[in-house]
């Protein structure tokens, strides 16, 4: 899959956070939702414009991200999230 075909960057969106083409929903917003719980059909059903694919694209970006070395665990204590 293409991720590129599904998500972009535009610094007059979210100041320039990789988004979902055509929402204002940032790849951030969506890996948050699913840290959280909420499932792909629970996305699909709460935002309409995301499709089976955007969500895969998601996968696809993350995925090459940590391939390309964008990734990594920091070498300092991580704060947990309350």
């Amino acid at each position: 899959m293409n991720w590129q075909e599904y998500i972009h960057a535009d610094p007059q969106i979210l100041n320039g956070k990789p988004v979902i083409k055509g929402t204002r929903l940032s790849i951030e917003f969506i890996l948050e939702r699913l840290s959280d719980g909420w499932s792909e059909q629970m996305l699909l059903e709460n935002y309409p414009r995301l499709s089976h694919e955007s969500l895969l694209a998601v996968y696809v970006f993350m995925l090459q991200m940590a391939k390309d070395g964008l990734l990594y665990l920091p070498t300092y204590p991580m704060k947990q999230a309350s």
